[in-house]
């Protein structure tokens, strides 16, 4: 299977100002985040991208911008990779829902979170993880095994992407981070995910040198398949 460079986007102008932007129209990238955007291109020199797949919403659309123009690629849309509606929620300063009731069921039990009038976050890890994998079936049978290919999305979307891949229930998916504009990337095979990096800001050219991960079981921290020793 391909290999999944997962992109959240650029700071927004919504990071700096503290709120929760959701689906809001208008949000673009903030000063700040242009510079991360622009920076993608070097981050990236060296590796190949069979295709670039992002969530509808401004600030990925600006964050993939100069990578997608320094490429040729117009990036393909995908629904499924959207922020979390936060229905109610949306736009609301982040200070100001620290003492709501839910914000602990949010931290705490995140699978159990539904949103005022918006969506639960176990329905945003089901459609996000399914459209990943269906993306990345679809890459792999048309460009090989070898091909790595880009997502842009939100944090929550992305933590709930690699709870998945780590076998991790959505409840412990607090515990990762994400910063704006760093990658996290998964390895998808028959049989499981491996995941190899996680919240990356620096650049990505040795993904082309690195091993692929054997179906065999790793052990000793190997990804040699028959050749992987015990290590006592």
């Amino acid at each position: 299977m391909a290999t999944l460079i997962l992109l959240r986007h650029a700071r927004s102008v919504a990071n700096g100002a503290g709120t929760l932007a959701g689906r809001a129209e208008g949000v673009g990238l903030h000063e700040d985040g242009r510079v991360q955007a622009e920076a993608l291109v070097e981050r990236f020199a060296g590796v190949p991208i069979a295709r670039i797949v992002s969530s509808p919403l401004q600030r990925c659309a600006e964050t993939l911008a100069p990578l997608a123009a320094a490429r040729e690629l117009v990036p393909v849309t995908e629904p499924r990779l959207s922020e979390v509606d936060y229905g109610d929620w949306t736009g609301k300063a982040i200070k100001d829902l620290l003492a709501e009731p839910l914000w602990k069921v949010v931290q705490q039990h995140p699978s159990a979170a539904v949103f005022p009038s918006g969506e639960g976050l176990a329905a945003v890890s089901a459609r996000a993880v399914a459209a990943v994998r269906e993306h990345d079936a679809r890459i792999s049978a048309e460009h090989g095994a070898e091909s790595i290919w880009v997502a842009c999305s939100h944090g929550d979307v992305i933590k709930a992407i690699l709870a998945d891949a780590l076998g991790s229930h959505l409840d412990s998916f607090q515990r990762i981070l994400v910063d704006p504009a760093s990658v996290s990337v998964i390895h998808y095979t028959e049989h499981r995910p491996y995941v190899w990096k996680v919240n990356d800001s620096g650049p990505l050219a040795g993904l082309v040198r690195a091993e692929r991960p054997s179906e065999d079981a790793t052990v000793g921290g190997s990804t040699g398949g028959e050749t992987a020793a015990v290590e006592g």
